[in-house]
């Protein structure tokens, strides 16, 4: 649906990458993908987005129209000729797609030639950034609303195309349906939806409508209560047509309300669906909902069984953007750091390996572990990544070593995850995630820390590059 080339990056990944090739500048280099600060001050993130990046990246390559298009940049011919024939070869070590990640600790880590490296950066953080916060804010509406249907509503409010890779990164989070035809096909996702009230209004009269729409749909039929009025009119007109497909030997799936007091009208039309010995058909409400309105509404004990979430589930709202980055670690056989004045947006060099912290009883401890990729996992003591005072003893603790190859020379090592797959293996890593950490407001703050040797070596280069 999208044709995308590997001209979906930023001009200076080029310009760099020309630089390089001209000076022979093209030994091997680790990236590392991570982020500094959890999306809406949730406890975890949801990482996702990772097979979408693996996809495209078999087929990341340059066109004849895209060097033609870099010839009349100014790009030299010889490294325009190197680009005829470009693609991925390095490799590729992350963590599985839907697991839980933590500020600061690599995700990912991208080891390739420097120019297939550099050239491959923007197409990563555009994809695991935007689908990891999306994932993230799904699973806060799921926290919220276990047992609830939730059915993501935003195409129409994203930002373009990111619609379609919405669908699928809130499905990841714990969403059970879409209204994105495309997304549902493609992505295998379940896809649901009801009707406009520019359908209602098309009739001369609300009863028309739903009748028509049941007719239509006799065993699917959801009817939108609130384009008049919900109570007196809608809910009405809604109950009466249930009453006709029960004669017909069909049932009225259910009702939505778009607008209104949601506590209040859910409420309300639940006692009258009751009443009329309608109980099984369903209340389903949307309208700017998000983590915060679906808690109040559950709170309140609004019998809603069904929420349609849109514009913010898709924007992120309100962070809009998951702060992901993507920095140098190894280059031409060194270590490389990138220094600040602020020691949380210093860097950590080497190639490095993340483990998850687990006790005797194999339970979390809500605790990670950065190290070296050359270390054996048999530490005793892990520090904090800022603070040199802090520092907390790994006795008798398990380490489950978190970054696996998922690329290798170029090649896929895995087939593919299912979607259905990556969204079952994401509940289960958050369902052993501690509940201090899912806490909805100030949640427990998830431990992230660097081995000795690690710790050692960051602080020489820090000395090093500031003298």
């Amino acid at each position: 649906m999208f044709q995308l080339s590997a001209t979906y990056t930023d001009l200076y990944q080029l310009t760099m990458a020309q630089v390089y090739f001209q000076e022979q500048n093209n030994q091997t280099a680790v990236f590392d993908y991570f982020f500094r600060k959890l999306p809406f001050k949730n406890g975890y993130a949801i990482f996702a987005g990772l097979e979408s990046f693996i996809t495209a990246l078999e087929n990341f390559n340059f066109t004849k129209q895209d060097i033609n298009y870099l010839k009349n940049q100014g790009f030299d011919q010889s490294f325009l000729d190197y680009l005829i024939n470009f693609q991925f070869t390095g490799d590729i070590f992350s963590v599985k797609e839907g697991d839980i990640v933590f500020p600061t600790r690599p995700i990912l880590q991208v080891k390739a030639p420097l120019i297939e490296a550099q050239i491959i950066e923007t197409f990563l953080l555009n994809t695991l950034n935007f689908q990891t916060l999306v994932a993230t804010k799904a699973s806060r509406m799921r926290q919220v609303a276990p047992q609830q249907t939730l059915i993501d509503f935003g195409m129409r409010r994203a930002q373009g195309i990111g619609a379609h890779f919405a669908s699928r990164a809130a499905f990841i989070g714990g969403f059970d349906a879409t209204s994105n035809v495309k997304a549902a096909n493609e992505f295998n996702i379940p896809v649901s939806g009801t009707m406009a009230h520019a359908f209602v209004q098309s009739y001369n009269n609300e009863l028309d409508a739903f009748k028509a729409y049941a007719k239509a749909h006799p065993e699917n039929c959801i009817l939108l209560i609130d384009t008049y009025n919900t109570l007196k009119s809608g809910l009405p007109n809604a109950i009466k047509v249930a009453q006709q497909l029960k004669t017909q030997g069909h049932r009225l799936k259910g009702i939505r309300i778009d607008s209104g007091d949601l506590a209040y009208l859910s409420q309300q039309c639940r006692e009258q669906l009751d009443a009329e010995g309608l109980s099984d058909v369903k209340i389903a409400v949307s309208n700017q909902l998000d983590e915060h309105v679906i808690k109040s509404l559950q709170e309140q004990n609004a019998p809603i069984d069904v929420f349609g979430v849109g514009t913010n589930l898709v924007i992120g709202h309100p962070d809009a953007a998951l702060d992901g980055v993507y920095k140098l670690a190894f280059a031409n056989k060194k270590p490389r750091i990138k220094l600040s004045e602020n020691i949380s947006k210093s860097t950590l060099p080497h190639q490095k390996q993340v483990y998850r912290l687990r006790n005797t009883n194999n339970e979390l401890i809500g605790a990670d572990l950065i190290a070296e990729a050359k270390e054996t996992p048999n530490f005793t003591q892990m520090f904090h990544p800022f603070d040199l005072t802090k520092s907390m003893p790994l006795d008798q603790l398990k380490f489950e070593a978190l970054l696996k190859p998922i690329v290798l020379k170029g090649k896929r090592q895995n087939s593919p995850k299912s979607l259905h797959e990556i969204k079952a293996y994401s509940a289960e890593r958050l369902a052993e995630l501690p509940a201090e950490f899912k806490r909805f407001a100030n949640p427990h703050i998830y431990k992230v820390g660097l081995s000795q040797q690690l710790l050692e070596d960051r602080e020489q280069l820090r000395t090093t590059y500031k003298s």
